[in-house]
Order: structure tokens, then C-alpha cells, then sequence
């Protein structure tokens, strides 16, 4: 092998070698996702204390909670959105087992629909609503909640 044909296949070497550096770390950030940057507020479910973070903008509410494998009982995601229309969803890239509440402006709960993980089944609002959270699969069931039942937090106008 010549002296340029050693140079050209190291440097490819290289080439390849932080490609495939930079394909991990995007690949680590999209596990861990920027979920770990978002804001969190605290929301009440009756005597329940909710520890949620915030879904605000278009990429955030996009990635939501994909690629999570696990989140804590009392842990869930309130998607914001600016104006009230009917919200729509699916489980694309989510790894586990959601329950996704539907919710007025007052905090209200429009309608509950579970969802399994990676579909691409769309779970819609049965109203205009400006929020979504999501929960882990049967959390708003065990304890009771249903439709008509009211949130309390922040982000709720009384």
C-alpha cells in the first residue's frame, strides 16, 4: 500500500469513527431525551400530590415522553398548548403504557383514553381542551378519577 492510500484510509477510519461517536450521542440524547431540561410544576388530584413536567412547545410536546422505559407513580407530562382545539395523540417511539387526560381550562377532566405503547392509533380530545397529561396506564382508574373530576395547579384558571 502507498504512502497516500494508508493517509486515505485512515483518515476514513476517522471520518467513520466520529460519525458513528456522534450517531451514539444522538441516539443517548433521544433515550434520555430533553425531557430532563423541562420544567416541572406540582398538580393536585384530590388528596394526590402530581410531580409533572411541562410539554410547552412544539418539540417538546412532539418527543413528549418517548423512549422513557419507566416513570414514577406520581410523575406524569402536562401537554400545553396555546389555544384550545381538539388534542390528538399517539404512542410512536413510547415505550410505556399511558393513560392521557383530556383537560379544560379550569382543570376539569374532558375525557380519559388509554394508550399502548408504540401505536400509531390517534386518542383524541372529545372537546376543545388546552391541556393533555399524561400518566402512567391505570393511574387515574385506581384511584377513581374519571371524566368531570378537577385538577388543581397553576396552570388551571378557576
Amino acid at each position: 500500500m502507498n504512502t497516500l492510500s494508508t493517509f486515505s484510509t485512515a483518515r476514513s477510519l476517522r471520518l467513520l469513527f466520529s460519525l458513528l461517536m456522534l450517531f451514539e450521542s444522538t441516539q443517548a440524547a433521544a433515550q434520555s431525551g430533553p425531557q430532563l431540561q423541562l420544567q416541572r410544576v406540582k398538580l393536585t388530584a384530590g388528596m394526590h400530590l402530581l410531580d409533572v413536567q411541562l410539554a410547552q412547545t412544539p418539540e417538546q410536546r412532539q418527543i413528549g415522553l418517548m423512549f422513557r422505559k419507566e416513570m414514577p407513580q406520581h410523575e406524569g407530562m402536562l401537554f400545553v398548548f396555546d389555544q384550545a382545539a381538539t388534542q390528538c395523540f399517539w404512542m410512536r417511539n413510547t415505550l410505556i403504557p399511558l393513560t392521557a387526560a383530556f383537560v379544560a381550562d379550569d382543570g376539569t377532566i374532558v375525557n380519559l383514553v388509554d394508550m399502548k405503547p408504540q401505536s400509531d392509533d390517534s386518542h383524541c380530545s372529545t372537546q376543545a381542551v388546552r391541556y393533555v397529561l399524561e400518566m402512567n396506564l391505570g393511574w387515574f382508574a385506581k384511584r377513581q378519577i374519571k371524566a368531570g373530576y378537577r385538577l388543581g395547579g397553576p396552570p388551571f384558571v378557576p
